[in-house]
């Protein structure tokens, strides 16, 4: 039986959101987990093409750093930006090779999330992260119920680290429907030594900026590009992936 394993970053923006040209609260009207779903016997080889990509996209940066390149990350954020996606051909490059890695290692893009509540700031910032991590949770296991496999979890280090083992306990053993596939409790990691959780911190950033444009076309006009050049290579290896609309 094959072991997957799943690395899951955040997407969008936990806080409230009040509109784009808002001058507070501003950040995204939705939230999610996103990453990458890679067989075991492929882990290795992902990351050692991850170190490699930013070696040679980034390798003025990691030398002015003076760290080891398996020391030094870019957040997704930082090499996705409208501009650069719309202006240099290289950045665009990145994510086509990125998603062309996970096609390559028999993985899959996988991603959840929810269109918040705009407008108010009187929103629950730890009971959303929990909604959509359990949900992330019950997605996968039934990706793993299709393909007759289980799937090991690792995430980024996050600051509500108890509420969110709570919920993912909850969930792998609820009495009614438990997540079977699941085989341990999340597994945190430090990003900057972690290739694959990189790597799903710049397909959270891509998937940031689609479902932005998706959901506020006028106000994300400027995200055309993302849609023109990522959402359908993006879909070609997604699975059990959705982002609810209010």
């Amino acid at each position: 039986m094959t072991v997957y394993f799943v690395y899951l970053d955040e997407f969008g923006h936990l806080g409230p959101f009040m509109s784009r040209t808002a001058p507070k609260y501003n950040e995204s009207p939705v939230f999610g987990l996103a990453g990458i779903i890679l067989p075991e016997d492929s882990v290795r080889q992902f990351a050692t093409k991850i170190l490699q990509l930013k070696e040679y996209i980034f390798k003025d940066e990691i030398r002015r750093s003076g760290k080891p390149a398996s020391h030094w990350e870019k957040k997704g954020n930082e090499v996705f930006t409208a501009k650069q996606v719309a202006k240099y051909r290289h950045f665009r490059s990145t994510g086509f090779r990125l998603l062309n890695y996970v096609r390559d290692s028999g993985g899959k893009v996988f991603y959840y999330g929810r269109e918040k509540i705009s407008g108010t700031v009187d929103v629950n910032s730890v009971g959303l992260y929990k909604t959509v991590l359990g949900h992330a949770i019950r997605q996968l296991d039934a990706f793993c119920t299709s393909c007759n496999s289980n799937f090991v979890l690792v995430v980024d280090e996050h600051s509500s680290r108890k509420q969110l083992l709570i919920t993912s306990l909850q969930t792998m053993y609820d009495n009614n429907s438990p997540a079977r596939h699941m085989l341990s409790p999340p597994f945190e990691v430090e990003s900057y030594a972690n290739q694959n959780i990189q790597a799903a911190d710049w397909t959270a950033a891509i998937l940031a900026r689609l479902w932005a444009r998706r959901l506020r076309p006028k106000e994300y006009a400027d995200h055309e590009d993302f849609e023109k050049y990522f959402w359908d290579r993006l879909h070609q290896v997604t699975t059990h992936s959705t982002v609810l609309p209010r």
